[in-house]
């Protein structure tokens, strides 16, 4: 595989940033993603949603007095409020000039999990997202502050529901196991103290807040350090140890470039994360542009997200799919804004299951052969004694090919593109599928091209980046 593709792969979605890269050069299309502009203003699918607690108590009472139907109307409406955002964050992905600044969006959402459904305010869920575009590629000390105080998090973790009553330690757990240090490097006094901090920490319209006849205002111990602690200091304090850089650029490695990323790379760069004071970009710039001088690939599983727009892209299936995307999201395990557990998508080998890897088989048929990856549409029968039938969708699909090649200048094309390595036998079975004769200029020629694309996407070798 061209280095550009596969860097397009890693940094992005699809191969569609391949040719920027190559023009570019890694490190000016590094700089224009970062400078990627974002629209701030609420998206059209929250206009009807309530966006402060007065409107969320507000609509939940008047939700009383309506009958079981209207009661079911607006439960639907915010259903499809979710998946709207869902496919609008996918319209994204798929269409920003720079996608890597969507990637790591996506990357801190799933460090800094929550899930939609148990957060149940879809407002809370849009700014969680907004939160992490905004601070990206910014500091992860301000990133981990914010997160801690979005009503989103303090939802989810049920820090709700601490109070200096009745401490729960969820959200003190996880901001030391998950988000900051990982197992090993805190105690359980730690967390019972971090809790007590935390205690009264609620949300509110602006983001979480402390409700004071909630919150524990006495002296805490936090590793070693004595004082009345709040959200803010407990962070601070955490960056101050001597392990934190190491579990997130393990992760980062791990989402961008290794499944296995090894440790002698997650301690070298996590030390050069702390120098740089946790600033995200150095950091990003700085693995980018060493890893992308090595020659390396196939040290990664493609993610479902990675796959299946890989696949749109190729077969310029159009934005209106977006609805086939999240299904196949779904289907494969990385159903956005619901990860199993605040742990995320594990990654890594977790993504080629033989029951996913039989999903994507499916997926890419349906695709290649112009047909919805999602459900039938029924279609009904004419007759005396006809039952309804189903048919799947018909999609135009397409693929780029060099029309003034021949079968093997073609299978080249798509190797290189395509697959991170090659061999004889591949090619062998490729010409099986494209012949000698294989005239690009004949009307089929697309479909003939789209057939040997087919096989490609069931190779191993096209698994992995």
């Amino acid at each position: 595989m061209d280095k550009s593709n596969l860097w397009s792969l890693r940094l992005g979605f699809s191969g569609k940033e391949a040719t920027k890269i190559e023009k570019l050069g890694l490190e000016k299309f590094l700089m224009y993603s970062f400078e990627s502009k974002f629209d701030t203003q609420p998206p059209d699918f929250l206009k009807d949603s309530p966006k402060t607690i007065v409107e969320l108590i507000a609509l939940k009472k008047s939700i009383k007095e309506l009958d079981p139907a209207a009661q079911k109307s607006i439960v639907q409406k915010k259903v499809i409020s979710v998946v709207d955002m869902k496919k609008w964050w996918i319209g994204k992905m798929q269409n920003d000039e720079f996608p890597l600044l969507e990637n790591m969006v996506c990357f801190w959402h799933n460090h800094f999990v929550v899930s939609s459904h148990k957060v149940s305010f879809n407002y809370w869920i849009y700014r969680h997202n907004m939160i992490l575009r905004e601070n990206a590629f910014g500091n992860f000390k301000e990133l981990t502050k914010q997160m801690v105080k979005s009503n989103a998090m303090v939802k989810y973790l049920d820090n709700v529901n601490n109070k200096k009553v009745k401490i729960n330690e969820n959200l003190s757990r996880e901001l030391l196991e998950l988000f900051t240090l990982g197992i090993g490097n805190y105690t359980e006094s730690d967390i019972k103290n971090g809790a007590k901090a935390l205690a009264g920490l609620s949300t509110g319209d602006e983001g979480a807040k402390y409700i004071p006849s909630l919150e524990d205002n006495t002296d805490k111990i936090y590793f070693g350090k004595k004082g009345n602690w709040k959200a803010d200091d407990l962070v601070d304090i955490i960056f101050e140890q001597k392990s934190m850089p190491y579990l997130i650029t393990r992760k980062i490695l791990k989402w961008f470039v290794y499944d296995n990323p090894p440790e002698e790379l997650v301690v070298y760069y996590g030390d050069y994360f702390r120098k740089e004071k946790f600033e995200i970009k150095p950091l990003l710039i700085k693995i980018f542009k060493e890893e992308y001088a090595k020659e390396i690939s196939g040290t990664k599983i493609k993610n479902p997200l990675v796959y299946i727009l890989q696949l749109f892209n190729e077969l310029k299936v159009e934005d209106a799919d977006r609805s086939m995307a999240l299904y196949f999201l779904k289907q494969q395990g990385m159903d956005l804004y619901e990860q199993n557990n605040v742990k995320g998508w594990d990654g890594g080998t977790a993504w080629l299951t033989s029951q996913i890897y039989l999903s994507r088989i499916a997926s890419s048929d349906l695709l290649c052969n112009g047909q919805s990856i999602m459900k039938k549409v029924p279609a009904v029968m004419k007759g005396e004694n006809k039952k309804p039938r189903a048919v799947f969708e018909k999609i135009d699909v397409k693929i780029d090919f060099n029309t003034e090649g021949n079968n093997k200048t073609i299978i080249a094309e798509l190797s290189k593109r395509l697959l991170f390595t090659f061999n004889e036998f591949m090619q062998k079975d490729m010409e099986n599928l494209l012949k000698y004769d294989f005239n690009p200029k004949e009307t089929h020629a697309n479909f003939a091209v789209i057939r040997l694309f087919n096989y490609i996407t069931k190779l191993p070798e096209y698994q992995l980046i």
